[in-house]
């Protein structure tokens, strides 16, 4: 693979480990990222020692990375941090399969469509990791050993390690085995591969070391166990916690509501309010898994939050650092000057026509035509106020604002003018109370 100029990458630009720590780990499990690993002593002396080859993999089964593979990127960009070598994995091969989920058999996609999501997924991992200096990071695809593998050849060389006792005591595998539709011999086998693409990986850059969400866990010690039986050497791994809300919602493609990195299926607005509404009780956790935030700094928002919830003060933190992050410093500035000029701190005809877009599916919205948009209308039919009768109330009590203009003639048709991009209308009832109105095509 070419090699990679990322020294100008702004998503490298403010990442550093914490000085206040001694080592690598210490900070990894300061910020709750280590939920299960190989021998604790043993993983952090390798932390702490020489530098190391480490990989994560990442499997082409959506367009797009999401946040619970940031966190991954951000644990694989720590560790790189402190002296080590990633391999940023994406498993052209592996994702022609797909690993084992819990609702089922999964819908395997197209060769064609798998070849074009593994360099979307590629871009998406590059931009977090350094591909200079000593210890630069690699980029792999494993279906560059898997395409000259035979079956006969992974049944004697590879499949000889495994034993199908430990196979089916996987967590995912035994929920599967149990369930009513039970497992197709090509998901129960994703375990031998991924094992073997560890294997692969120490034989040919000396990877001794994996990290993966804790979901991954089976198929991480099939690796783990793979290297110990064939190769005869010790082989570490730790898995992060998966992200949920305070309530225990899991985010996820699976799940069906992701949030995506690639900003052609999750706008930076909407990216960026969906850091910003984080809970109290999920905030603190997020600045230390999702931000490179020092402790004193994450001590010091803690402290916020419980001295002054309402400045929303962490919140506006996290949402700022992670945006920055996955879009850019020019795309997250554009995101909250839109977002107060939405709420009466700005021109709304400054706000691009795919912010609008974005801020249509947060917000109550309505289609009309414009042919019989009045701003009684517009108030009542996006459900701003109950009736037209409460619409014309607000507007007398000078409570209603159209694009942030206060509202005065009530029964006039909005004109073709005021139609933001000739396709938007904003509509504010009070100072917080947001709708949108489409224009009808």
């Amino acid at each position: 693979m070419d090699v990679i100029d990322n020294s100008q990458n702004p998503a490298l630009a403010a990442q550093r480990n914490d000085p206040s720590f001694d080592n690598v780990f210490q900070e990894l499990q300061w910020r709750g990222l280590i939920h299960v690993s190989t021998d604790e002593s043993a993983l952090e002396d390798a932390l702490a020692g020489e530098p190391i080859t480490y990989y994560c993999g990442f499997d082409p089964t959506a367009a797009s990375l999401h946040i619970g593979n940031l966190v991954q990127l951000l644990t694989v960009r720590r560790i790189q941090l402190a002296g080590h070598r990633p391999l940023g994995l994406v498993g052209g091969a592996t994702g022609l399969i797909g690993d084992p989920k819990q609702a089922g058999e999964r819908v395997l996609n197209t060769p064609e469509t798998i070849v074009g999501w593994v360099q979307r997924l590629q871009s998406q991992v590059q931009r977090f990791l350094s591909f200079e200096g000593d210890n630069a990071a690699q980029m792999v695809n494993n279906l560059d050993w898997w395409q000259d593998i035979g079956a006969l050849e992974m049944m004697r060389d590879i499949g000889k390690y495994f034993r199908v006792g430990t196979m089916i005591k996987k967590e995912i595998v035994a929920k599967r085995l149990n369930s009513e539709e039970g497992i197709s011999y090509t998901e129960f086998s994703y375990q031998l591969l991924q094992g073997y693409d560890f294997l692969r990986l120490h034989q040919d850059y000396g990877c001794v070391m994996q990290t993966g969400g804790s979901d991954q866990w089976g198929n991480i010690t099939a690796g783990t166990e793979l290297v110990r039986r064939a190769a005869e050497v010790p082989a570490h791994a730790l898995a992060t916690p998966l992200i949920t809300n305070a309530d225990g919602t899991k985010f996820g493609k699976s799940e069906g509501n992701a949030i995506w990195l690639d900003a052609e299926l999750c706008s930076p607005y909407t990216f960026y309010q969906f850091w910003l509404n984080s809970s109290d009780t999920d905030v603190i956790t997020r600045l230390k898994v999702f931000t490179f935030l020092t402790r004193a700094e994450v001590e010091e928002l803690e402290k916020a939050v419980e001295s002054e919830p309402f400045k929303r003060q962490a919140q506006k933190r996290l949402a700022w650092e992670v945006t920055v992050l996955v879009h850019g410093e020019e795309a997250t500035r554009k995101v909250i000057a839109a977002s107060e000029a939405l709420f009466g701190k700005g021109e709304v005809s400054e706000i691009d026509e795919t912010t609008l877009a974005a801020v249509a599916t947060e917000v109550p919205t309505a289609v009309l035509s414009a042919d019989e948009v009045t701003p009684i209308s517009a108030l009542a039919e996006t459900g701003l106020v109950p009736s037209k009768a409460e619409a014309r109330r607000a507007i007398k009590q000078g409570g209603a604002y159209l694009n942030n203009v206060k509202v005065d003639d009530a029964e006039s048709l909005v004109p073709d003018s005021a139609w933001l991009h000739g396709m938007y209308l904003l509509m504010r009832r009070g100072k917080k109370s947001l709708a949108v109105v489409i224009r009808a095509q």
